[in-house]
């Protein structure tokens, strides 16, 4: 049993899983089959079509989402964490002997990272206009309310976001109970009036389709993967649920839901071909529909808020491995550490999803958005995983090669296909991506460069403890130096003695080290070393999906024979000035952004939590 089904009972995670994990792929059904019959590239309604674009989906969803998320890569957990980043630590902790290969697979990860935030600005505007768009059905009159009426529900959403989740997540589980449910029942419905629509679970459907039009049939891949958006999620999510739970509702409630109502919408269009411009609302008797618009925009809220905490999560990865400069992040909530706010995030997002909302104004329209950043994403998550199959579990090769190129080549083929949709909208989310991808490479390497020089400019720690000892004055208490390299004299020590003249009686130098693994046991939290003469060096480690914590890891030394008194003790902090420079480093133009950054960047006292009160902060430039 994984730790997270040690904390909560498995009913209970199934619950959460049901409402957190499947509010992405959970309303597909709302676009899906419309764009893919009455979207951009329409499809003709006949027998052929039908039947082909419904086999090709349930393959899709079958080799996409279960075997190759839910049974090959759910097991690739980086100590029950998933997610892209967490999946880079893992394979860049196996390929560290190799540089060239690192850098490759870590450019590959953090580009997936990026593309996730493109998707996530995406995911709450199609949900929500999509599901608001049932107005138009009820009444064509109502057409005109349905842009502000999504845009007042996503307001809402954002706003509430610092108050947190707990409370509306309690909700969650049971609303998306009654969703897949419904979906199921109107699926099976419309399928008990036409069943000839099951014999679309044959293959021979799909390459008959293919090889019958096969323009016709790539151009539908473009809009079939819509069915499967959010299925990494199942991967992301898993460290909040464990697999077990995960697989149990993707098995036992959600796919079976996904796919009568899929193949409902078939058999409906099948007999009414105009239904074909919203056949999930068309498969609602008349007196349903418009409690169906509250439902599906209850539902499209929770596949929102899903997405939008998984930006909160991957922000506070990114900053914790070093990705992303230090910033606000709040936690919600005293039980779960996984409810977070980041309030750069958030706004970032709305003010994206609005542009979204106003701009594209439909979600026929961003369905050409859609598609192009999940079908990258899936297609790096296979290449990251190729590493684990060979290197970690050590297929052999002739099991290997065939799964990995297999399945390049379907995720390629997808990618393809929305490759094709990128002048009508799929430009955004590869912008987004490319713009975050730049931020986050851009900060990494700055920091990279940042500490060289420092190293550079250091003075080894020798020479004050041999060498000053004698003529320094010293000063009763303590004094914690904080240093972000564990070699040399802290800058902060350095312009103490220039300016102060004087030692405290202990002095510590304390390096935070980010781990490639999500958690640290509080037992390897932290190492002392003794450099005699009350100098000690103290190394702090957290896992990646940890929140720094100072005064409450220094408590830990006190069982290591190294107690602290806050109130006897200073912390000097070094905020370094970064001054771009043309003979070095980077790019002018990424020199320029790095020391934007650096300058908004949240102040260390506050990230770690230590007691402003008993901070010094010593300044310094530094050209890179």
């Amino acid at each position: 049993m994984s730790a997270s089904e040690q904390k909560a009972g498995l009913p209970a995670l199934i619950i959460g899983a049901i409402g957190v994990v499947y509010g992405d792929i959970g309303t597909s059904p709302l676009y899906a089959i419309k764009e893919t019959f009455g979207g951009h590239h329409s499809l003709p309604v006949n027998e052929m079509t039908v039947f082909g674009v419904l086999s090709l989906l349930f393959w899709t969803v079958f080799l996409l989402v279960t075997i190759k998320y839910v049974a090959i890569i759910m097991r690739a957990d980086n100590r029950g964490e998933g997610g892209s980043l967490a999946l880079l630590a893992l394979v860049t902790e196996m390929t560290r002997e190799h540089k060239l290969l690192r850098w490759g697979v870590t450019m590959l990860g953090i580009f997936a990272a990026a593309l996730f935030y493109g998707d996530s600005m995406i995911t709450p505007a199609i949900s929500v206009l999509s599901a608001v768009e049932g107005l138009e059905v009820v009444n064509p009159d109502l057409h005109s309310y349905i842009i502000p009426i999504s845009a007042a529900v996503l307001t809402l959403l954002f706003f509430v976001q610092k108050r947190g989740t707990g409370l509306v997540g309690m909700a969650f589980g049971p609303i998306m109970v009654l969703w897949f449910a419904t979906l199921a029942v109107l699926g099976i419905l419309a399928i008990a009036r036409e069943p000839m629509v099951l014999r679309a679970l044959n293959p021979y459907y799909a390459f008959h389709f293919i090889l019958a039009m096969p323009y016709v049939a790539f151009l539908s891949l473009g809009t079939v993967v819509l069915a499967v958006t959010g299925g990494e999620a199942l991967y992301t999510d898993m460290g909040h649920f464990g697999r077990r739970p995960i697989r149990l509702t993707w098995f036992g409630l959600v796919m079976p839901a996904l796919l009568l109502n899929y193949f409902g919408q078939g058999a409906l269009v099948l007999n009414e071909p105009t239904a074909v411009e919203n056949p999930f609302y068309h498969l609602v008797p008349d007196w349903g529909q418009l409690p169906m618009v509250f439902l599906a925009t209850a539902a499209t809220v929770i596949a929102s808020q899903a997405v939008i905490s998984g930006a909160f999560s991957v922000a506070r990865q990114a900053v914790q491995m070093g990705y992303l400069p230090r910033m606000a992040i709040r936690q919600t909530s005293d039980k779960a550490m996984g409810q977070i706010y980041v309030p750069f995030t958030n706004w970032t997002l709305y003010v994206a999803v609005m542009t979204l909302v106003f701009g594209f104004k439909s979600s026929s329209n961003l369905a050409a958005a859609y598609g192009i950043a999940v079908t990258g994403t899936m297609m790096i998550d296979t290449i990251l995983v190729a590493f684990v199959i060979v290197l970690m579990w050590r297929w052999s090769l002739w099991l290997a090669i065939p799964a990995i190129v297999g399945f390049l080549v379907v995720d390629f083929a997808y990618f393809a296909a929305n490759a094709i949709k990128i002048p009508q909208g799929g430009w955004f989310p590869l912008a987004m991506g490319l713009v975050s991808f730049t931020v986050l490479t851009t900060w990494k390497r700055g920091r990279s460069l940042l500490f060289h020089e420092m190293k550079r400019l250091s003075v080894p720690l020798e020479a004050i403890v041999d060498g000053m000892m004698d003529e320094v004055h010293r000063v009763s208490g303590t004094a914690v130096f904080m240093t972000s390299h564990a070699e040399g004299a802290p800058s902060a020590m350095l312009h103490n003695l220039k300016h102060n003249q004087v030692l405290h009686d202990r002095n510590v130098l304390l390096t935070v080290i980010v781990e490639d693994h999500p958690y640290v046991p509080d037992e390897e939290r932290v190492t002392i070393s003794d450099l005699t003469k009350g100098f000690f060096r103290v190394t702090i480690h957290y896992g990646f999906m940890e929140e720094p914590d100072i005064p409450a890891a220094l408590n830990h030394c006190a069982l290591k024979g190294l107690a602290f008194d806050l109130m006897s003790t200073s912390f000097f902090v070094s905020r370094e000035t970064v001054i771009p420079s043309l003979k070095r480093g980077m790019a002018p133009w990424r020199e320029k952004l790095f020391s934007w950054m650096s300058k908004n960047a949240m102040s260390a006292t506050d990230f770690f939590k230590i007691p402003t009160n008993r901070v010094v902060e010593m300044g310094t430039q530094v050209e890179i």
